[in-house]
């Protein structure tokens, strides 16, 4: 059935996104809490030259999408209007989180939707409170849901070094001042949990063994490419969850060569085999893991905030 559906996506797959004018990304600066500011700035300035470019091109969709990142109130580490789009925003105050929360998307997410990302984004951060941050990692380019690449680890293994360069990134704020010096902080290094939903289950799986996080939660997979959670090498604790209305549940969880290529994930996340912590999701599907008040929503702010004893186990 995985290598039948691998054939035939080619001939039903959506038609390339068309090029959409855009500026380069900005140049910044190394990261830093006495740089944090000037980013964003530098992030709404090309967002909205971003708008303008769209817009005299005729796609007032993706126009109004980068018109709304340009808001005062939006803060981006990372915005690229090119294509399909990329962005990293932020909610909350890196410089002074306790507890960052990092979401990483899966197929079809762009800038085109990623108002969806972004809702869940702001629910985790309005559910975790003031002294945790939450960045939603728009940081690679998604596959399309029906498309060969999503059936292999391909943009996983070009996203990785991106995720990577993140968590660094995060890491290093705390520990550099503006002139890329040592410092001590008044505040303690944040505790960072990495929340991967379906196809970003297998960026962040890929990126694991390099990354220094407390927590790694695996939402909706189809499966990480590795047979355990053992097999991921990180020191981190590993979660996992689907709903009961998940569709991901009916993909084959296993993994094929198909000319030269691995087609497939292998081992269910959920599955004891894997050795996971299993967490509860309640009866949502494949979009609902951080709709609020949802059981899920619930239980991944309690693994932010490190109330891991409150967590519901499935």
């Amino acid at each position: 059935m995985l290598i039948a559906g691998a054939v035939v996506v080619p001939v039903s797959a959506a038609a390339a996104h068309p090029e959409i004018p855009a500026p380069a990304p900005a140049a910044l600066a190394p990261v830093t809490a006495a740089t944090l500011e000037a980013t964003y700035a530098a992030n709404r300035a090309n967002a909205a030259e971003a708008s303008r470019m769209a817009g005299a091109h005729g796609d007032h969709a993706r126009a109004a999408a980068d018109r709304s990142m340009a808001a005062p109130s939006r803060d981006f580490l990372t915005f690229d209007g090119r294509g399909r789009g990329r962005a990293v925003e932020v909610f909350g105050d890196l410089a002074t989180a306790d507890r960052i929360a990092v979401l990483v998307p899966g197929s079809d997410t762009t800038l085109d939707t990623y108002g969806r990302f972004r809702a869940g984004a702001l629910a985790l951060h309005q559910r975790t409170g003031p002294r945790t941050a939450v960045i939603a990692w728009l940081g690679y380019e998604t596959p399309r849901t029906i498309s060969t690449t999503a059936l292999t680890a391909t943009r996983a293994k070009e996203a990785a070094p991106q995720l990577r360069g993140l968590i660094s990134e995060l890491r290093d704020l705390r520990e550099l001042s503006g002139n890329r010096e040592p410092r001590t902080s008044p505040h303690p290094a944040p505790h960072i949990s990495l929340l991967c939903h379906s196809y970003g289950t297998v960026v962040c799986a890929r990126a694991a063994g390099d990354l220094d996080v407390d927590d790694i939660a695996l939402l909706g997979s189809p499966g990480t490419g590795a047979n355990s959670a053992a097999a991921l090498h990180t020191p981190a604790r590993v979660w996992a969850s689907r709903g009961a209305d998940d569709w991901v549940e009916d993909v084959p969880h296993t993994h094929a060569d198909l000319f030269g290529t691995t087609v497939g994930f292998g081992t269910d996340p959920v599955s004891p085999s894997f050795g996971a912590h299993v967490f509860a999701a309640g009866d949502g599907g494949h979009s609902d893991y951080f709709r609020p008040g949802s059981v899920s929503l619930d239980n991944l702010a309690r693994i932010v905030l490190g109330d891991t004893s409150e967590v519901t186990r499935a």
